[in-house]
């Protein structure tokens, strides 16, 4: 490994660590300065709802590092769990009523989860050599394509699988944000 690239996965391996520490601080940051009113949680929860539904879609598809998931939402992007939240803090953003911190929340998600997308795609590389390869080619790293992948594949979700990724803890986390949020629409906070 060159010095470039041992220096581009440290600093990978760092974010990959810092980012749920980081992700923590920026939520509280968020929930304190945010300045939700009904409109803006009527326009954002929506979209924050349906991020946390994708991401719940994406676990019950997925079977880290022992199959390469291409079914469900891995059709139309090799990275459904970022996706959906992305659609998460976008809602909440909308939602939080403040466009310089939901700007700066759009962008944080942006700095941390975009180098981890890219190191994980290399250790699925290496644990999936071809099957990634083609994969890849055909289905976006983020953006959804419009039309599913097709590879004869077919998986139906598995209720487990979300079970055992504790996914239903990000639906949680939101339900308490939407909470707060819709405490401080109400004037019940005021913070």
């Amino acid at each position: 490994m060159s010095n470039q690239q041992k220096t581009n996965h440290d600093t990978r391996s760092l974010i990959q660590r810092l980012r749920v520490p980081a992700g923590f601080i920026t939520v509280i940051l968020f929930v304190i300065f945010s300045q939700p009113t009904w409109m803006s949680l009527a326009a954002g929860v929506p979209i924050a709802i349906f991020g946390a539904l994708f991401r719940a879609w994406a676990s019950g598809h997925l079977r880290k590092n022992a199959e390469l998931a291409v079914s469900g939402p891995y059709a139309f992007t090799r990275n459904p769990l970022y996706f959906g939240s992305f659609l998460m803090a976008a809602g909440c953003a909308i939602g939080g009523g403040n466009l310089s911190l939901g700007l700066w929340l759009v962008a944080f998600f942006l700095l941390i989860y975009w180098p981890v997308m890219r190191a994980e795609a290399a250790h699925m590389r290496l644990l999936f050599a071809g099957a990634y390869s083609d994969w890849e080619a055909r289905v976006p790293l983020f953006i959804p394509r419009v039309t599913p992948y097709q590879n004869g594949q077919t998986r139906n979700f598995d209720p487990r699988q979300y079970l055992r990724h504790r996914e239903y803890r990000a639906l949680i986390g939101l339900a308490i944000i939407i909470a707060v949020l819709s405490m401080k629409a109400s004037r019940i906070f005021l913070f």
